[in-house]
């Protein structure tokens, strides 16, 4: 197997933005709405306040992103010292290589030495393998917060981080 190579990059880098586009595209598909309208900025994800990452193989192609952004309490169900994984995503042409498991594991300790004290997530039930992925890594179903709390096919996870 190629290398892969995980770099931080902003929220509005073209190689994010792309991305971006494509797992937009797959929520569309398997939800048959216009995809994931939470509202986001670059500013979210800049550091310390979070992370974005994309792993690249060695001729530069980007093949998966993830990000955290810092969230505490406010009307939506999040708690203080809070970090919300957005934007998990492997290109179909990169799945089953490992890239999201590492991607993840890169932005809990990221959070965690930012002082956040829990990592939180909100995925759906049309994405089986996001939940599976997340079960496997040790997160388990919490209240419901976010822009889909309310959503039937909403389902949420967190890990303490401490």
């Amino acid at each position: 197997m190629e290398s892969m190579n995980i770099h931080p990059v902003a929220f509005d880098h073209p190689d994010a933005v792309k991305l971006n586009d494509r797992v937009q595209l797959e929520y569309a598909e398997r939800y048959g709405d216009e995809g994931d309208v939470t509202p986001l900025a670059a500013a979210m994800f800049k550091p310390p306040y979070g992370l974005y990452l994309i792993a690249y193989d060695d001729a530069g192609t980007p093949l998966a992103t993830g990000g955290w952004r810092a969230m505490d309490e406010n009307g939506e169900g999040y708690s203080d010292g809070d970090a919300e994984i957005k934007r998990m995503y492997v290109t179909p042409e990169a799945r089953g290589l490992g890239l999201a498991r590492r991607i993840l594991a890169a932005l809990e300790s990221d959070a965690r030495e930012a002082g956040r004290t829990r990592m939180v997530l909100e995925t759906g039930t049309k994405q089986p393998e996001a939940i599976a992925l997340y079960i496997s890594s040790a997160y388990t179903p919490c209240a419901k917060f976010g822009h889909y709390r309310d959503t039937p096919l909403s389902r949420c996870y967190a890990k303490p981080l401490r």
